[in-house]
């Protein structure tokens, strides 16, 4: 008998699943004024996804690693350019 092995991201998403990563999608988006419906939006979505399946599963690491893949910072207090 061959035994297959199922790797996690071989596995469909779930309800829950889903909604975590719309949550993050959803947050990303608002705080970087991102249209719903851009190029932008759809790699954040991609990106967001295959980290899921990867097993990044906390919101907030999400969120961070996809800022971080997509050069998304905010400026941190006191990083301000002074003029």
């Amino acid at each position: 008998m061959v035994q297959t092995i199922v790797n996690r991201s071989q596995v469909p998403l779930d309800s829950c699943d889903l909604e975590t990563c719309q949550r993050v999608f959803d947050k990303i988006r608002s705080d970087y004024a991102v249209a719903k419906d851009s190029d932008e939006a759809e790699r954040m979505a991609g990106i967001i996804i295959e980290l899921y399946r990867q097993g990044v599963r906390d919101p907030v690491h999400l969120r961070v690693m996809v800022e971080a893949a997509r050069g998304l910072f905010a400026p941190a207090s006191g990083d301000e350019p002074t003029s």
